[in-house]
């Protein structure tokens, strides 16, 4: 916790979910930095103390408050912990998540809802509660979900993780509508980072174990041509649609990975035709050629990796 932050978030509290490593916890780090007091969230108990001892430590405002997301308590628990110890809530970073990788047909019910449970319920449980408290404060809020690529192209072996991410973006469309009028700003992030749950992809592994276990930086075709970073390069864009300074965005899906920031278009129409009478399927099959040229790729494109 070094340096002085432009972007300064004093007299603001948050609550970040699954904070004790990765990219919760540089997101809850980095809002620590810029002045704000912070609620430590995880299924980790040990873990989450641990960040907040931390954190506090180093001269910044932070609580831990343990959990694993899904249920409304623990949602209401989160927000009565920011409230009880610092007096308000400003804003809520959602970034708690597991994986349960299996193909389409292999993957069990059990693992299909565990995901689900956490990301897509554990998200509305705790938007629901924070909005509900932003909106009898009646100054405002900032609401943070946490997106994926996975979400927004699909991924093979990843049903109930890019669905429950394509739900959460879906949902931030709709919440930005609706909060509008409390002025609370609700936008998705979509991080691509090294963390657990990404060292596992080939081009990766070897680049992202050299950062973790000797500190050496990702290689420029990762940061720039990838858009894969570390932790702390997503966590500046958390701080920032927290701030003051991003009143006026909203409903937005933004990405951010290593050395690229981008913004996420919605999903729309790209080709159109019609027929008086509407459409048969004959019909179909003989417009389908001059439509065909729209269809969309699926998929994360895969790593460009530069010859050695």
């Amino acid at each position: 916790m070094t340096g002085e932050p432009v972007v300064k978030l004093n007299g603001r509290v948050a609550v970040v979910t699954g904070a004790a490593r990765g990219l919760g916890r540089a997101y809850a780090e980095a809002l620590a930095v810029a002045g704000a007091a912070v609620v430590i969230n995880d299924a980790d108990a040990r873990a989450a103390s641990e960040v907040a001892d931390r954190l506090t430590a180093a001269g910044a405002a932070a609580v831990a408050e343990p959990g694993a997301v899904g249920p409304a308590e623990v949602a209401r628990r989160l927000v009565d912990r920011a409230v009880e110890t610092y007096g308000r809530l400003d804003v809520l970073v959602t970034n708690a998540g597991i994986l349960r990788d299996r193909m389409l047909w292999k993957m069990s019910d059990e693992e299909f809802d565990a995901v689900l449970d956490v990301h897509l319920r554990g998200t509305f449980t705790c938007v629901r509660a924070a909005v509900t408290r932003m909106r009898e404060q009646g100054d405002g809020g900032r609401i943070i979900a946490v997106g994926s690529p996975a979400g927004q192209r699909g991924n093979v072996g990843q049903t109930n993780y890019s669905a429950a991410k394509a739900a959460i973006v879906g949902a931030v469309r709709t919440w930005s509508m609706e909060c509008a009028r409390a002025g609370i700003t609700v936008n998705a992030v979509v991080p691509v980072a090294a963390t657990a749950m990404t060292a596992t992809i080939p081009a990766f592994q070897e680049h992202v174990v050299a950062w973790q276990d000797q500190g050496t930086p990702l290689p420029r075709w990762l940061r720039a041509g990838e858009g894969f970073g570390v932790p702390e390069d997503a966590a500046g864009l958390v701080v920032f649609l927290a701030s003051a300074r991003a009143a006026g965005i909203t409903g937005q899906a933004i990405g951010i990975g290593g050395d690229r920031l981008s913004v996420w278009s919605h999903p729309q129409e790209v080709a159109t035709a019609y027929r008086d009478g509407g459409w048969s399927a004959e019909a179909i099959e003989a417009a389908w050629p001059a439509l065909d040229r729209f269809t969309q790729p699926v998929g994360i494109p895969a790593p460009e990796v530069p010859e050695p």
